[in-house]
């Protein structure tokens, strides 16, 4: 994020805040602040936002080949890839290059993970395996199959004690 263009002169501004100070900002000088202070004050027109560095075309379609090649999860440059991405397009969509085809490559990288999750997660059930690993996977990806894993193993669950001899059919 670069700073706010409209300081009244070229003298350097430090916002205090309960988490801390942050700043100085100086006019046309890039400075790290988080999202929601660079989309705030994106949205009053101060400031124009610098995307992450792992936001740009070549770097997200190797990212997607990686994904598509491999079997397992591959390192994502940033736990919230997702998010990040569709605040940042949602709000500032002016200040990224290609923004199109970025949301295009996201969201390709986002489909090829959860349907590779899914089939982990059936592979997973239809195995009846004890645990899993889950390298590499954002909350966000665990949060899409998490309702549909635990409601399979809790009828695994249910389906192995009625079978057994001598338990229980209590729940």
């Amino acid at each position: 994020m670069e700073v706010p263009r409209n300081l009244s002169d070229s003298t350097a501004t430090t916002v205090l805040f309960m988490m801390g100070d942050l700043g100085p900002f100086n006019p046309g000088l890039p400075v790290e602040v988080p999202v929601w202070l660079a989309l705030n004050l994106k949205q009053r027109q101060k400031c124009r936002i610098v995307p992450p560095e792992w936001m740009d075309t070549d770097k997200l379609e190797e990212i997607r080949e990686q994904e598509r090649k491999l079997d397992t999860f591959t390192p994502i440059p940033s736990p919230y890839y997702m998010e990040l991405t569709k605040l940042l397009l949602n709000h500032a969509a002016d200040n990224i290059p290609k923004a199109d085809e970025i949301r295009t490559l996201v969201k390709d990288i986002w489909d090829t993970r959860v349907a590779k999750l899914r089939l982990s997660a059936d592979s997973f059930i239809s195995q009846q395996e004890a645990h899993a690993q889950l390298d590499n996977l954002t909350l966000m990806e665990i949060n899409t199959t998490r309702s549909f894993l635990l409601d399979s193993l809790n009828y695994m669950y249910k389906l192995r004690s009625n079978l057994q001899p001598g338990r229980s059919k209590d729940y």
